[in-house]
């Protein structure tokens, strides 16, 4: 009975804990579009997220090209089929490794820095000093971050898709000897837009998960500065869980071939 209880026990709170979730995100959307919105807040957002992280987003791509290159080489040189590494570079930086990658470095950097933030503001009362002066605390802390997070992923997976490219060139063409015009003419060749749009839609869904869970394990922290340290991890761990899960889901949704 004790192993039914606890059973029981842990359901039971995986159901509240879902539904406070559920709750707390059609709260945060029916915000999104209602006004009124906060315009500075949400430049704030998207500087922070989006320009601030391009140095690790863009160092991730340019390492994770040239790694794909070689190892391509690597493997392809087997069967003589080197003429392939430029599209399976392409194709994978941008239906995979673009998304996903930029993700778990953005769930990363931000998704802790606004479980922290939001988690301080909680312990210290100010979410409910918001409150007292009349100022939604989902409208003022947390659509921001949700706008900010949809946009500008999307245009850091851009990015990140064209620096891993390139990485790609750069160690086809000055370490593997190859033809640089062919190089270029074999991306171009089979690179399709489902391709690129399937990568941007990932990112968008990326960027709305990871501002979702920093801002609601930092909203329902508890217990002073041990209670921020573990909102933070719960929002890092979470983000990156979600980000995998529905990676595979888009995946399917897009390249399903049945």
């Amino acid at each position: 009975m004790g192993f039914l209880a606890a059973t029981g026990r842990a359901f039971l709170i995986f159901l509240e804990a879902t539904g406070r979730l559920a709750l707390f995100t059609g709260s945060a959307l029916s915000h999104c579009v209602r006004p009124p919105l906060y315009p500075r807040q949400i430049l704030r957002q998207m500087i922070d997220i989006g320009y601030y992280s391009l140095p690790v987003v863009g160092l991730t791509a340019l390492f994770t090209g040239m790694v794909l290159a070689l190892q391509s080489y690597s493997g392809f040189s087997r069967f003589q089929a080197e003429g392939a590494i430029a599209t399976v570079v392409v194709l994978s930086i941008t239906r995979e490794l673009g998304p996903v990658l930029a993700g778990l470095m953005v769930a990363g950097r931000i998704g802790a820095a606004m479980a922290a933030e939001i988690g301080t503001m909680r312990v210290t009362e100010q979410i409910d000093a918001l409150s007292t002066l009349s100022t939604n605390p989902h409208k003022y802390l947390v659509a921001p971050r949700l706008i900010a997070g949809l946009t500008m992923v999307p245009l850091l997976v851009i990015v990140a898709d064209i620096i891993g490219v390139f990485g790609g060139f750069l160690v086809g063409v000055y370490r593997l000897d190859f033809n640089a015009a062919s190089y270029i003419n074999r991306t171009w060749e089979f690179l399709q837009p489902v391709d690129v749009i399937s990568g941007l839609v990932k990112a968008a869904i990326f960027g709305f998960l990871i501002a979702l869970m920093g801002c609601y394990h930092g909203y329902h922290s508890k217990g002073g500065a041990q209670g921020v340290g573990a909102a933070t991890t719960n929002a890092v761990v979470s983000a990156s869980i979600m980000i995998l899960v529905w990676n595979y889901l888009i995946t399917g949704l897009f390249f399903s071939t049945k």
